[in-house]
């Protein structure tokens, strides 16, 4: 089992950035874990954002966020970052980090929601015009 709680959401104007984190606890190791963010914006369905396999060695972006967006993990502190830049009014939203347990050959990313085991609560993004 893990815990994961966002951080860093607030409210930016557009052009400007905005660094998430995410903070998980679990008795499992850190490192066990493949990760992904993911949002939602009011009448919109769960899109795809950024993942990152278990070991940080591959990383994968949806399309809409591609060349703008970092994801990376920093596993000594358990947390997994989503850095944003050039951001956009459509980049606002509710986003969720999420855990994926692997085993330890795993060297996937993992961009369906449903593949995901654990989220956190969200952290709100808003970005004005």
């Amino acid at each position: 089992q893990v815990q994961l709680v966002e951080s860093g959401g607030g409210l930016v104007q557009a052009g400007g950035s905005l660094r998430l984190s995410c903070a998980a606890s679990s008795r499992r190791t850190f490192t066990s874990y493949a990760m992904g963010w993911f949002r939602q914006a009011p009448g919109k369905e769960r899109e795809f954002v950024a993942a990152i396999a278990r070991s940080g060695g591959s990383t994968n972006y949806g399309d809409s966020v591609k060349g703008r967006f970092t994801i990376s993990r920093d596993n000594p502190r358990n947390t997994v970052y989503l850095q944003m830049n050039s951001l956009k009014v459509e980049d606002t939203g509710v986003y969720y980090c999420a855990a994926r347990a692997t085993g330890s050959r795993d060297t996937d990313t993992y961009t369906s929601w449903t593949l995901y085991n654990y989220w956190g609560q969200g952290t709100q993004v808003t970005v004005s015009s």
